[in-house]
């Protein structure tokens, strides 16, 4: 088997693995797989070969990578759950993290709650929403001074 022939294999091998994936994985591999195929149809030396493969895939990286962040990836849209965060809510269920019981009300909707601290909360007092894991709000007591019950 010929260089040339090698190089040609694995471009179209990193080609191909570009178009079966939604992401840029491969495709600075194939501008090196082609430049180290030239470098071979004019009879350079393996070691020039390769060189010239990792330097070119990794010139084309550095050139290609942000400019494909920058205008492939699509701006991530907040849902509903995003919006609570930092929030204040309030207890509308004692929340108990070990019986797996509690909610609040939160934006105007009824949420799955759980302590963040593991200690139980009772109902009516005023939490902050500190994150959300799955379909559960995991809330805090807010600091001395502000937290109060209703």
């Amino acid at each position: 088997m010929t260089y040339p022939f090698l190089w040609l294999i694995l471009l179209v091998a990193f080609a191909a693995v570009e178009g079966l994936t939604a992401g840029l994985i491969s495709i600075w591999f194939c501008a090196g797989s082609l430049a180290a195929f030239f470098a071979a149809w004019l009879d350079a030396s393996l070691t020039v070969q390769i060189a010239l493969f990792a330097v070119v895939s990794l010139i084309s990286m550095a050139l290609i990578r942000p400019l494909a962040k920058k205008y492939l990836h699509t701006k991530t849209e907040n849902t509903n759950a995003d919006r609570i965060l930092g929030t204040q809510a309030v207890v509308t269920e004692s929340i108990d993290n070990l019986r797996a019981a509690g909610q609040i009300k939160a934006g105007g909707m009824v949420w799955t709650a759980r302590s963040a601290s593991g200690d139980p909360i009772p109902k009516g007092t005023l939490v902050r929403v500190e994150r959300i894991e799955g379909v559960k709000a995991i809330v805090s007591l807010p600091e001395k001074g502000n937290g109060t019950s209703l």
